[in-house]
């Protein structure tokens, strides 16, 4: 299999490969360029502590053997020699934790002038009576390494005092040239580490996008059925929840496309077998019966209007669902649309003795006369349409300050919970039954959702089985005021 340098594996152990090269690199920088000047402060830093602890020294009149023993030691663990001389001269406190590396007894440069400091000590008790403090950075003549010598003048009232110290700058360079002798092993060592993190690492992060990919290729041919469940960080988690419910209403739209095709398909099919038929017929047997011709025409007409009125809701819906449409709004009372649709579907009730109740109040909305009569149309043939005989259908206009609230309430078998997100898909049917009314053509209730979106109004439905339902509508009740 050729191996994908573009993956999100290979990518994320690369990246963290070079972040584990990114620290070997700084690291030897740091080694190589500020370790030994950070050594080097440190250490003057040292030395101007080691002096003020034996200025205070000096200057205290009740030295103690015990301070006297600290202060040895803190010469001897810094690793430094000291002189201190008195006003003659002379040596009164010595200290070398050196040995031949102390400079006191070397030939040194200082100002331009070679001289040893325990033959010439006088040289430099004056530069100390007159500077107070010196500091140099002389090279040993022994290790040709860079030394610090470094002088204090003491003053006190009983006495004056005159203290060196001298000690090595770069001890530390021995340890850093071993450390990068050993470096090289240490970097190996880091980088196997690395791989073997950053694989881990990797295969982590990648392997449960690998299989959401995996399974979106079974979804890409028709396959609803994933397995998109991972315990992997919290963002993948929800790319998973994301795509486990596009691919739950993925699976939806399927069904509706496919139930959209066969209710099409049937509803096209019916009629123009039906005009088919009943053409041959006229041609073969009613041509010349007038009363027989009659029937089966008017039979043909019935199929045509059928099928116009299928070709015109979905030509609406479409427009309306697209937005190219404009609604022709004007000032009216929902009232008397509300009556007008009962009178429409007053033969309906008659036939199936069911009674509308009505509770109706004179409400003023600014809206698109027509398309909302569609809308009150629709509500209320459907709670015919699904009622059972001897029933009531009942409807309300609630009047609520800046609202108006329209209901239609039936008596029917109601609709499930799991259909009722669905009911407003054109061509849902709840039974999946292909019984097809010539007044109806099953887009309905989506054309009614496209025309309450269109007023932007809120819509729903609420519904208990082998209870009935109760569609509802609230619309603003601005008007336009007129000039």
């Amino acid at each position: 299999m050729k191996f994908n340098f573009k993956s999100i594996s290979f990518k994320t152990w690369l990246y963290f490969l070079s972040l584990a090269l990114g620290i070997l690199v700084i690291l030897g920088f740091l080694l190589v360029v500020i370790i030994k000047p950070y050594y080097r402060n440190n250490r003057i830093q040292t030395i101007n502590t080691i002096s003020d602890t034996i200025e205070s020294s000096l200057l205290n009149k009740t030295v103690t053997d015990k301070q006297v023993e600290d202060t040895a030691r803190l010469l001897v663990g810094n690793n430094v020699c000291a002189l201190i001389y008195n006003e003659q001269n002379k040596i009164i406190y010595e200290i070398d934790s050196l040995g031949e590396l102390c400079i006191f007894d070397e030939k040194i440069n200082i100002n331009d002038e070679e001289i040893v400091i325990d033959k010439n000590n006088k040289y430099i008790i004056d530069l100390l009576k007159e500077n107070k403090m010196i500091s140099y950075t002389p090279e040993s003549n022994i290790t040709g390494a860079e030394m610090l010598l470094y002088g204090k003048q003491i003053r006190s009232n009983l006495a004056n005092y005159y203290l060196l110290i001298n000690t090595p700058l770069e001890p530390v360079e021995s340890y850093v040239n071993f450390i990068l002798s050993q470096y090289l092993y240490m970097a190996i060592f880091v980088i196997i580490i690395a791989l073997l993190l950053a694989y881990l690492l990797s295969r982590r992060i990648s392997k449960p996008i690998v299989k959401m990919k995996n399974e979106a290729i079974k979804l890409a041919d028709g396959n609803y059925d994933l397995d998109l469940k991972t315990d992997s960080f919290s963002e993948i988690n929800d790319l998973a929840i994301t795509l486990d419910d596009a691919t739950k209403k993925l699976s939806k739209v399927n069904d509706l496309r496919q139930d959209i095709v066969a209710n099409v398909s049937h509803d096209i099919k019916t009629p123009l077998t039906m005009i088919k038929a009943y053409a041959e017929m006229i041609k073969d047997i009613s041509g010349d019966d007038k009363e027989k011709r009659e029937e089966h025409l008017n039979v043909i007409i019935k199929e045509t209007e059928y099928l116009d009125k299928l070709v015109n809701d979905m030509s609406e819906l479409s427009k309306l669902q697209s937005g190219n449409i404009e609604l022709n709004k004007t000032n009216f009372d929902l009232k008397d649309i509300v009556l007008d649709v009962v009178g429409l579907l007053k033969q309906l009730s008659l036939e199936k003795n069911i009674k509308i109740n009505t509770n109706l109040k004179s409400v003023i909305v600014y809206a698109d006369e027509i398309k909302l009569s569609q809308v009150i149309y629709n509500f209320l043939s459907n709670a015919l349409k699904y009622s059972d005989e001897n029933t009531t259908v009942e409807i309300n206009i609630i009047d609520d300050e800046d609202k108006v609230r329209l209901e239609v309430k039936d008596e029917g078998d109601g609709i499930s919970e799991e259909a009722l997100p669905y009911i407003w898909d054109r061509y849902y049917k709840i039974d999946k039954s292909f019984n097809r009314n010539v007044n109806q053509t099953g887009l309905g209730l989506a054309i009614a959702k496209a025309i309450l979106e269109a007023h932007k109004a809120s819509y729903g439905v609420e519904s208990t089985l082998n209870e009935g339902s109760i569609f509802h509508f609230e619309l603003s009740k601005d008007y336009e005021e007129k000039e």
